[in-house]
């Protein structure tokens, strides 16, 4: 199977990678919907959500305030490393990231070939949509009033009172440009659409010709559009390789039998899978 797909990586230019949270696992990100990824008893499905903001700002902003010292914190793995070295031999490789912990770009990943589908943990924008505001921020903790008191690694603590925290409404950052709106991070939250501009752009790649081979990395891909992307690849010529934890996908994702299934930790997995293309001087 591997010297296959060596055999296809090595012929193929237009390459469609599709980036679930699997690839960024074994860089102690916590996949939130693990055991692992709660946050002092609060799920990612709790906090990340519009009406979470509206009702208690402080409680969400130090939950992202950890997740943001997280990924800070976090290094790029072996995997991150050999995607961004697949994408600077193959320019006209394009990779969906529906992560937001920036780490393929950390990695070197080439900035015009990915596009962050669900935002950065390290962008801000104005909670108000109609003033528009939005900026790179990468300060950690955003204001002082966010210091992180928990050591590392400690996800789970007792009763949580967000008036008890020492930090008021007025010490969150706020938006610059209107004076008025709180600044929220730039992620897509739960129950919002994903940015016009970059689903657009995802596809113009898809449009633009024939697709050789898709990669999908550390996602079920069940949901859409991820799910939508793999059919429109495989109408568009493509064979599709996953890596991922477990054989679990539906659908348009589910493999078929000219594709091929790698299953394991991402990071083993993608170096060992492009090591007969990467081995080659290009």
């Amino acid at each position: 199977m591997l010297a296959s797909f060596t055999a296809h990586l090595n012929s193929s230019n237009r390459i469609l990678v599709l980036i679930g949270a699997g690839l960024s696992a074994s860089s102690g990100i916590p996949t939130y919907r693990s055991a692992s990824g709660f946050w002092r008893t609060f799920s990612d499905q709790q906090l990340a959500k519009k009406s979470a903001f509206e009702e208690d700002p402080i409680l969400v902003w130090q939950f992202y305030n950890y997740r943001r010292q997280q990924a800070k914190a976090a290094l790029p793995n072996p995997a991150h490393h050999a995607l961004a070295e697949l994408a600077a031999r193959r320019p006209e490789l394009f990779s969906v990231n529906q992560n937001v912990d920036e780490l393929c770009q950390r990695a070197g990943h080439p900035m015009g070939q990915i596009v962050d589908l669900h935002g950065s943990l390290f962008r801000v924008k104005c909670f108000d949509d109609a003033c528009g505001y939005e900026e790179e921020n990468h300060e950690i903790p955003i204001i002082p009033q966010l210091s992180v008191t928990e050591p590392p690694g400690v996800l789970d603590s007792a009763d949580y009172n967000s008036a008890q925290s020492g930090v008021s409404i007025e010490d969150l950052p706020h938006c610059p440009k209107c004076k008025v709106g709180l600044l929220r991070p730039a992620t897509v939250w739960f129950g919002e659409n994903l940015p016009e501009a970059k689903v657009h752009q995802v596809d113009e790649w898809l449009q633009d010709g024939k697709v050789d081979l898709m990669l999908v990395i550390g996602t079920s891909a069940m949901v859409w559009p991820a799910a939508g992307y793999i059919g429109r690849a495989r109408n568009a010529g493509a064979r599709v390789a996953f890596f991922n934890m477990m054989e679990k996908a539906a659908g348009v994702a589910r493999p078929e039998e000219s594709d091929w299934m790698f299953l394991g930790d991402a990071a083993e997995l993608v170096p060992k899978a492009f090591e007969g293309f990467l081995g080659v001087d290009n």
